[in-house]
């Protein structure tokens, strides 16, 4: 019996958001939607009370993924999340979990679990930050150092615990998933400052949006540098038409209800996983990242060294695993950015395989899906079994193919620099577009109403 199994009176203390009794219906569900992303944006400008004004920002390159802010109290973002997903998926590829993942109840089990984990992350993530100076506190409030950091931890472990409890409304009450939704929020917020803040840093300095230098560039006739201006603009315009084209890829299984003589195509889609592997594979990346600064600050640089103010790796592992951003980095140091794009790729290809495996999207799952839904191969025996074999001609190969290719795609968006981050661009465009799918699915059950008791 699985040790999860027995801690299961403990997981139904958890408290949750409850799912809809009844059919939520579309402009309610956008309503949900639009509701946690406005408590999202004012989270992300309420500041940690206690914490010194201008703190630096460690975590600033991985933002398009974590979301939030460095100094707000929704700092952890969707970190907490993502870590205890990576950890489940890792015990259940190592068969450290007994569990059957098709059985409703073990499934609710691993969510619970899951869950539980996220909210054990929101503080073991926030005490280095808090005890090891990457957050300073602000002496001058006349509160002792060892009540500050006490109050800031509470503060930043809260404001992961609220990121959770958003994400299963959104999840249970609203169109796609809290998680997309944060990441694709911040990443618009960085591309529009990026692209059109016209207002300089210091006083003198140019202004920092690309858009702004590029048309001040033409005006003038004053030259600008390629690869501060030019090429984040174009990476943001090639990685939205390359993943475009590769949701549009798919192999498609042909299908028939033999009892109506209806014929249909069940499609995989080059995408198979869509963009988790790559938020995955990315936290996992700011994981190294940040307990590669805890172990220099503790003196135990077994991950590498960082700099004088701590925030980037001058050497180790955590230097050939931190983020290449623009041509100049990938020139300046190629080792360091073919090492961060095999990391990428493997690490993507990697979850995209215990994605599957964890959420019933291989081979048999889907094949006794859809024999239960009456459906079966044209010119084959109505059997669940011959359905598996024809699927794992395709779902393993693409799964990974998938997972490498959208790894490959993130890598290379960070070598030219994207606004918003190369990785984050990847991830906006591929959530906006499963988010037009969901909307477009439940627009059309509110207005058919034949269709929607078909899928109910």
């Amino acid at each position: 019996m699985s040790v999860l199994r027995k801690l299961e009176p403990l997981l139904k203390l958890i408290p949750g958001v409850s799912r809809p009794v009844a059919r939520v219906s579309f402009y309610e569900r956008m309503k949900w939607t639009a509701l946690i992303l406005f408590i999202y944006f004012i989270l992300m400008q309420t500041r940690i009370f206690g914490l010194q004004k201008g703190a630096v920002d460690y975590f600033e390159h991985v933002r398009a993924i974590l979301g939030g802010r460095g100094d707000s109290i929704v700092s952890l973002g969707i970190g907490p999340i993502v870590t205890s997903s990576i950890v489940m998926q890792l015990f259940v590829g190592a068969k450290l979990i007994g569990l059957d993942l098709s059985n409703p109840k073990d499934r609710a089990i691993f969510q619970s679990t899951q869950k539980l984990l996220a909210m054990v992350f929101c503080v073991v993530e926030a005490m280095p930050q808090v005890y090891l100076g990457m957050f300073q506190p602000e002496p001058t409030l006349g509160i002792s150092l060892s009540m500050l950091q006490s109050i800031i931890l509470l503060q930043v472990a809260m404001g992961g615990i609220l990121i959770i409890y958003m994400d299963e409304v959104v999840s249970k009450w609203g169109i796609g998933s809290g998680v997309g939704l944060f990441i694709v929020a911040g990443v618009a917020q960085n591309i529009m400052v990026g692209a059109f803040n016209p207002v300089p840093e210091t006083p003198g300095a140019p202004a920092p949006g690309r858009i702004y230098q590029l048309i001040n560039s033409i005006v003038t006739g004053e030259a600008v540098n390629p690869s501060v201006v030019v090429y984040p603009l174009l990476g943001v315009l090639i990685v939205f038409c390359i993943v475009v084209y590769f949701e549009s890829v798919r192999v498609e299984v042909p299908l028939a209800y033999t009892q109506y003589g209806i014929r249909g195509r069940y499609p995989i889609k080059l995408l198979y996983t869509s963009n988790i592997p790559v938020i995955l594979g990315s936290a996992l990346l700011w994981n190294i990242q940040l307990w590669g600064m805890v172990f220099q600050r503790t003196g135990y640089p077994i991950l590498g060294g960082f700099d004088i103010g701590g925030n980037r790796p001058l050497s180790g592992v955590v230097y050939y695993l931190y983020p290449v951003h623009g041509v100049d980095m990938v020139f300046g140091d190629p080792i360091r950015a073919m090492c961060y794009l095999i990391a990428m790729v493997a690490f993507a290809a990697m979850f995209a395989i215990f994605w599957v495996e964890t959420t019933n999207m291989g081979p048999k799952a889907v094949a006794k899906q859809l024999q239960q839904t009456g459906l079966q191969i044209p010119g084959f025996r109505r059997d669940p079994r011959v359905i598996e074999r024809v699927l794992e001609r395709y779902i393993p190969t693409v799964t990974i193919i998938g997972g490498a290719a959208i790894g490959l795609l993130a890598a290379g968006a960070d070598f030219l620099g994207a606004l918003g981050g190369g990785t984050g661009i990847l991830l906006t465009v591929g959530i906006l577009y499963r988010l037009y799918e969901d909307m477009a699915s439940h627009y059309v059950m509110e207005m058919q109403p034949a269709i929607r008791r078909f899928f109910e």
